[in-house]
């Protein structure tokens, strides 16, 4: 799991939180916001499950988002093991990192969006 931070065409902030699973290559999913606090990943999170199932492992960053007291009691409660990878060693992450390269050059970087609004 990680984050992207890009801006609209009217230059408002917004950031997608990627989740990919590392077995299978697969994008499980991505959300996109202009916050995304750490209550709403784990909502996020419940809503992958339901299609998905609950993960026995979960690899991060140890960032405050996936080291604070809401994730780690989340994490708990559905008996997931947090991995946090070293941030000097993106060997550990490099499905992720390139999952977000694409993810830039061929979504990001192609499209102008006027608005996070749906329709």
């Amino acid at each position: 799991m990680d984050f992207i931070s890009d801006r609209s065409r009217n230059q408002r902030r917004f950031r997608t939180f990627n989740v990919i699973d590392d077995f299978n290559r697969e994008a499980l999913g991505i959300d996109i916001a202009v916050s995304l606090p750490t209550g709403r990943i784990t909502r996020y999170l419940d809503k992958l499950a339901k299609y998905h199932g609950y993960p026995r492992k979960i690899r991060v960053d140890n960032g405050p988002k996936f080291t604070g007291n809401t994730f780690t009691n989340w994490a708990k409660t559905h008996g997931i093991n947090i991995d946090y990878f070293k941030p000097v060693s993106p060997y550990q992450i490099g499905l992720i990192e390139r999952f977000n390269r694409s993810y830039r050059t061929e979504v990001l970087d192609l499209y102008l969006f006027n608005n996070l609004g749906k329709k």
